[in-house]
């Protein structure tokens, strides 16, 4: 019974280091495309801000990697 357990949990651990980051990537995607339909002025720039919260992480990592000069 015990070594079930252990097999269930260790499953389990190794599902969510998989599939956490889908999570993230979208409560992130929710988050961008709010603000930039909250603050578009016009269709198409509703549009444009639509795909801009597809590719957030795009912009993320490449001010990241300005600010640290890479």
């Amino acid at each position: 019974m015990r070594k079930k357990a252990k097999k269930k949990i260790k499953e389990c651990s190794v599902s969510c280091k998989e599939h956490c980051g889908g999570a993230i990537y979208g409560l992130g995607f929710i988050g961008a495309l709010i603000y930039y339909l909250s603050t578009a002025t016009g269709f198409w720039v509703g549009v444009l801000g639509f795909i801009k919260a597809i590719i957030w992480p795009v912009f993320l990592v490449y001010e990241v990697l300005r600010f640290l000069g890479a």
